[in-house]
């Protein structure tokens, strides 16, 4: 199979600072970035053309680091490094800022919601990880902050199916969270990469974890359950996370985002230095010690360093992008055979 890119089939401008992120919402239909502006926009399509629909203000005092849209598409939680974290609800085409969740002594690097969005995992540079209650009042309560990790949270992200959290961390480590029934607590910690771990995703079935470093290499990483064929150990019967892929000699500078496409299984990577490398897994790969090809590469897809790339939930291929020269792309990739 190649992996082909047409061209950009849009490219967004209005942030007047650099983009840090993109996110699509459940539907597909709406695309939300932030940048150090303090501005979060909305991107949504008419006609054929992506246009901004609307700019979410005032929320935060300084640079929106991170962005993250809730299951059912309701809800939009933001991470600023003025430490806090905004909660914005939609209702028709409005957003309005329901809460702001304060607590952590640092920038906020990362938000994401649980696949049942009854709760929202937080990261900051204060090394911590915190985990919301939500209930139906639309409350907000801190049910845990977990300190596992030595150095500042890049990123957090939910398992799809359980309640399983995975952050990743300028310790080079990432680590795996389940509830114990008293607390949150650390069940694994995975170490293998040489430099910090900006980035991480699961696939769609949640039995496999990509990563990115700015050692600038990509892993993945599988899981094994207790009683697994192969033998691997299982201690304390969890289920282990074993490296079973390395993808290096590819970027020349950090990787600074990881997407896992759930429609497509492809895997994009963000770079600093300016593209975006697009990558597909052998179809007879196995899972034990698989095999993953580059398929393409956008080149210099952006002026300066690309920030975060989100591959849409609905339509196959269609890719977003965001970066230090303050503005959102959108990449349409097809595969042939």
């Amino acid at each position: 199979m190649v992996v082909v890119v047409t061209c950009a089939v849009g490219i967004l401008e209005g942030h007047s600072e650099c983009v840090w992120k993109v996110c699509w919402n459940p539907k597909g239909t709406l695309l939300a970035s932030c940048s150090s502006d303090k501005c979060i926009r909305i991107w949504g399509k008419e006609g054929d053309n992506w246009v901004c629909k609307t700019v979410l203000e005032d929320g935060h005092s300084r640079t929106i680091r991170c962005v993250c849209w809730s299951p059912c598409g309701k809800y939009l939680a933001s991470g600023s490094f003025d430490a806090t974290i905004c909660i914005w609800k939609m209702e028709a085409d409005a957003f309005e800022c329901i809460a702001t969740l304060e607590g952590h002594e640092n920038e906020v690097k990362g938000v994401a919601w649980s696949c049942s969005g009854n709760l929202l995992a937080t990261c900051s540079r204060d090394k911590s990880v915190w985990i919301w209650e939500v209930d139906e009042d639309e409350e907000f309560e801190c049910a845990s902050v977990i300190s596992s990790h030595t150095q500042d949270v890049k990123s957090v992200v939910w398992h799809p199916d359980v309640e399983m959290l995975a952050s990743a961390s300028y310790d080079d480590s990432i680590k795996l969270y389940e509830d114990d029934g008293d607390d949150w607590s650390c069940m694994n910690t995975l170490e293998s990469h040489d430099s910090t771990v900006w980035s991480i995703d699961f696939d769609k079935r949640g039995s496999r974890i990509v990563s990115a470093s700015d050692d600038k290499t990509v892993k993945i990483w599988h899981q094994y359950p207790p009683g697994n064929e192969e033998g691997i150990a299982t201690p304390n019967n969890k289920p282990a996370w074993k490296n079973v892929c390395t993808l290096s000699g590819y970027h020349s500078r950090p990787i600074y985002d990881i997407r896992w496409c759930n429609v497509t299984g492809l895997i994009a990577t963000a770079s600093g230095d300016d593209n975006i490398h697009i990558f597909e897994e052998e179809p007879t790969s196995d899972p034990n010690q698989p095999s993953f090809t580059l398929g393409t590469t956008i080149k210099q897809s952006h002026q300066q360093d690309v920030n975060s790339v989100d591959w849409n939930p609905v339509t196959p291929g269609l890719l977003a992008s965001c970066s230090d020269d303050g503005t959102v792309k959108l990449w349409q990739c097809t595969i042939e055979n």
